[in-house]
């Protein structure tokens, strides 16, 4: 099994920033051989893809994101840490909405595991 607790969501202006954490956990969970995701629910809308890193077991830690968050966000990881961190800058109100973390074995298709999410509000 494999824990992910979210943290750093809030409430901020438009243009202001936000650091989100997910810290990772498990009894037997190696950190390099998980690709991790972030993903994010508005109100009345389904979940969407934000941004993920590949595990460093499958390549090195190649990322991708959503076209809505291209040159402001940026997805990154602390192996030591087994924590994965959303910088998000330039911050939109369409941003709003609860974030998760999501983990999946390097080679699955799927995300398997989520955290409970986090809030981010952002006011015009």
């Amino acid at each position: 099994q494999v824990q992910l607790v979210e943290s750093g969501g809030g409430l901020v202006q438009a243009g202001g920033s936000l650091r989100l954490s997910c810290a990772a956990s498990g009894r037997t969970f190696t950190f390099s051989r998980y690709a991790m995701g972030w993903f994010r629910q508005a109100p009345g809308k389904e979940r969407e893809f934000v941004a993920a890193l590949t595990a460093l077991s499958w390549s090195s830690g190649d990322t991708s994101y959503a076209d809505s968050v291209k040159g402001r966000f940026t997805i990154s990881r602390d192996g030591a840490k087994n924590t994965v961190y959303l910088q998000m800058n330039s911050l939109k109100p369409e941003d709003t909405g609860v974030y998760y973390c999501a983990a999946r074995y390097y080679y699955a298709d799927e995300y398997r595991y989520w955290g409970q999410g986090t809030q981010v509000s952002v006011s015009s």
